[in-house]
């Protein structure tokens, strides 16, 4: 079985190397210690949410702290494609849900989409606590899953900062795919055929982005559908069936980081 994970601030990793002595404090440690009960002698694993990870062994187990000596450092390198998903705001939280369920396949990144058919909707007063509350469910699921990378929670978009959004992914080579009941070729298909241009060129160009947009339970507007193409996006077609807004953003994590190799 893996070790529990723990968080703690990116950069206070930055010194650990094997022998050296940790000390967690605050929630994360109080998590471990009062909830998870972890003692001396246990394995544990601390990640910074940017990659590195120590495993190391509980020394001393107090109320406000997790004292454990480091036997390993690993850094975790980001994938050369990497995976956003846009989540159009949904109701009955399935959105939230879409995005912890999509942190605990992979997700490297999650936007918040306010669709012209989304019922939900994001009032300035309240958006900066929605977007609080996505992070703390895309953290908690990425604590679940044991991972050291911590998805980012990106700002909230409208149907206009999505289709600048979709332009500046596809101009440097990255794809833009809008997952669409009436699309014609498959998700599959699409990235590979995406997968098979980027290795032709072998430009040694930065890190791609793949953004996979989910529309609300309304489906997407066929406005919408039109200026996202416009912007550079493509429509594909996730399956036989029409799945919830909460399952088709997994769905095609699933199948993305089985076709790009990261799985």
């Amino acid at each position: 079985m893996s070790n529990p994970v723990f968080f703690t601030p990116a950069g206070t990793l930055d010194h650990q190397a094997p022998g050296s002595i940790f000390v967690l404090d605050g929630a994360e440690a109080r998590h471990a210690v009062t909830v998870k009960r972890l003692t001396a002698g246990e394995q544990v694993d601390i990640a910074d949410g940017a990659g590195r990870r120590i495993t190391g062994t509980v020394t001393a187990a107090g109320p406000q702290e997790l004292t454990l000596e480091c036997s390993a450092v690993n850094d975790e390198p980001r994938p050369a494609v990497r995976l956003v998903l846009v989540q159009a705001l949904a109701k009955g939280d399935r959105d939230e849900l879409a995005a912890e369920t999509a942190t605990e396949l992979g997700i490297d990144a999650v936007v918040p989409w306010q669709a012209e058919r989304s019922i939900v909707r994001w009032k300035p007063e309240r958006a900066a606590k929605a977007h609080a509350k996505w992070q703390s469910v895309v953290t908690a699921a990425a604590k679940q899953a044991r991972r050291a990378w911590i998805p980012e929670v990106r700002a909230a978009v409208d149907g206009g900062s999505l289709q600048a959004a979709v332009a500046a992914t596809v101009t440097p080579g990255g794809l833009a795919v809008i997952l669409h009941e009436d699309a014609v070729r498959p998700l599959r298909r699409v990235l590979a055929d995406w997968q098979e241009s980027v290795n032709s060129a072998d430009d040694g160009a930065a890190p791609r982005e793949v953004l996979l947009i989910v529309g609300p339970e309304g489906g997407i507007s066929p406005r919408e559908v039109t200026r996202l193409c416009d912007a550079g996006a493509v429509t594909a077609l996730l399956g036989h069936h029409v799945l919830r807004s909460s399952t088709a953003g997994p769905a095609a994590t699933v199948l993305a980081s089985d076709i790009l190799g990261r799985w």
